[in-house]
């Protein structure tokens, strides 16, 4: 069974990678976005006529959450546009799509886990942008799981971890917001909690959330990158308001992983024991 996988080379992407050989009953075929191009239909036909793929993983997006503020028609054509070539080309070649989008869907106002239930009202361009690739791919195609996650983050790519690791080695230190509160979700978890969506057969198609369980600030976070790697650095807490983005971030965004755990059965463990086995250099 044929598990085509966009977006190949990033975060998300090469942590399929690294464990796709665990797996002989499914053969992964992982795209660049060179070689399947999502805003691209023709590219896209012509990588599903050659793979014939049962099954696509979209770990292609647009990511940079402040950027997308002044680049608002890019983030949109590859988070909808994109999502919508996809869900077209799944269609027409009878392919089933797991596609992954996020917490930013929300606007972060809730005091209690955000469930698949709860009414969306992104705050910026890339939660806008994520949320019209939702729509666009439940319009076009019935065969769908849309998966969202949050703070996302592993030895691959860029993310979080990394640069508070690569900041402990420049700096004494460091001020991080500690008034918005979220999971970070390890790469490797989520890419493991894909393939078993898979591996299931089961075919109740939606929209689920997927996280480590359990909630941070992004200064807990911090704290514990640090606490890992034996860095000691004067890690000092800021409300958001003294560090600001472009982009307006949730103020809580933890997702309620029940239905899939319901669903899928997943065991899914809590953000602190899943960073102790990924947060190293």
């Amino acid at each position: 069974m044929v598990v085509l996988v966009t977006g190949g080379n990033g975060q998300l992407g090469q942590a399929l990678q690294a464990i796709a050989p665990q797996y002989d009953k499914l053969r992964f075929y992982f795209a660049s976005s060179q070689e399947a191009d999502i805003t691209n239909i023709d590219s896209l036909n012509a990588i599903f006529a050659k793979v014939k793929p049962a099954y696509c993983i979209n770990a292609a997006a647009y990511t940079a959450v402040d950027k997308a503020e002044s680049e608002p028609e890019k983030a949109h054509l590859i988070n909808a546009e994109g999502a919508k070539n996809l869900a077209e080309a799944c269609l027409q070649y009878n392919t089933i799509l797991l596609h992954v989008s996020t917490d930013f869907v929300f606007d972060g106002k809730k005091k209690t886990p955000y469930t698949e239930n709860d009414e969306t009202d992104p705050q910026g361009v890339y939660g806008l942008t994520k949320l019209q690739g939702e729509l666009e791919i439940q319009n076009v195609l019935p065969e769908h799981f849309i998966v969202r996650t949050s703070w996302l983050y592993s030895e691959y790519g860029n993310n979080f971890m990394k640069t508070m690791i690569r900041l402990g080695g420049e700096r004494d230190s460091l001020s991080v917001v500690d008034d918005q509160k979220g999971t970070p979700t390890n790469a490797n978890d989520l890419a493991r909690a894909l393939v078993q969506m898979i591996q299931s057969g089961i075919t109740e198609y939606g929209i689920y959330h997927y996280s480590n369980e359990g909630s941070a600030t992004w200064y807990d976070f911090a704290k514990k990158i640090f606490d890992i790697n034996n860095i000691a650095i004067d890690l000092r807490q800021i409300p958001t308001s003294a560090y600001p983005t472009p982009a307006k971030r949730p103020e809580y965004s933890v997702l309620d992983k029940s239905k899939i755990k319901k669903v899928f059965g997943l065991d899914i463990q809590d953000w602190e024991t899943a960073l102790t086995k990924t947060g190293h250099e």
